[in-house]
């Protein structure tokens, strides 16, 4: 995908966050996260727009934390999300291609890796926000959905922090059944995640051997579902479910 495609999407869900977030209130609970209200999600996103609006502006070179929140009203917190996001997107778009800046995922370029990196950040907190609200879930593009799967698959869990591990080697298969060659399989071990995407017209990591456990379905619905915020019983799933449930269990980022 292109930057500008990342950007645009960053400024589609960061307004629909906002607007779900206004809706629901401040005490509403996220079903995802169930320690958080909304004033926590919100404060969450905007602390991390504004963290990314840091490296994007001033070329920061180390790895930092976002800064704290300011002390703000329940009626303050939505307007401040809106001024953080606003800012994150204007900054992508004016940002010389040439960015450099500490980035924390493999990306072809600082600017590439911040651009995709905010947008699922916030697709993914959108859909927290929505459903929150008890409200339907804004589609996103297959073409997006599969890029949030690969990056979730080949940056977060390929890094040691990843708890997603067996005792003995098994592979998992995704696919996402709507998009053009989304399909990777996850070799575990008692070490960190390794994933390869899937040559077509293979039953697994290798011609002939089929992966332990498949997972498929539409892009959208499967990225929710590997980041935990849709339930798995949409998804087709063939061979060792116990595979399916240890993601579940032991994926969040």
């Amino acid at each position: 995908m292109e930057i500008t495609e990342f950007v645009e999407t960053l400024r589609l869900d960061g307004g629909l966050l906002a607007d779900a977030a206004e809706e629901a209130g401040p005490e509403a609970r996220i079903p995802a996260c169930p320690d958080w209200q909304m004033r926590d999600l919100v404060t969450h996103v905007g602390r991390v727009h504004r963290w990314a609006t840091e490296y994007v502006t001033q070329g920061t070179q180390q790895p930092g934390r976002p800064a704290e929140a300011p002390e703000l009203a329940d009626d303050e917190l939505v307007p401040w999300l809106r001024e953080g996001h606003h800012q994150l997107v204007l900054a992508l778009h004016s940002a010389p291609q040439d960015l450099a800046a500490w980035t924390f995922l493999p990306a072809a370029s600082p600017l590439a890796f911040w651009a995709r990196r905010q947008a699922h950040e916030t697709s993914v907190h959108r859909a927290d926000a929505q459903q929150a609200a008890g409200a339907s879930l804004t589609p996103l593009p297959s073409a997006f959905a599969a890029d949030g799967i690969d990056e979730l698959l080949t940056g977060f869990h390929s890094r040691d922090r990843s708890r997603v591990r067996t005792d003995t080697p098994r592979t998992l298969r995704l696919r996402a059944t709507n998009a053009r060659g989304a399909d990777w399989t996850v070799r575990l071990s008692d070490a960190p995640p390794q994933t390869v995407r899937t040559a077509p017209d293979t039953d697994g990591p290798e011609a002939g051997q089929p992966a332990d456990c498949t997972v498929e379905g539409p892009a959208e619905e499967l990225y929710l579902a590997l980041w935990n915020r849709l339930p798995w019983d949409a998804m087709s799933i063939t061979g060792d479910e116990a595979l399916a449930r240890l993601w579940q269990e032991r994926s969040a980022i």
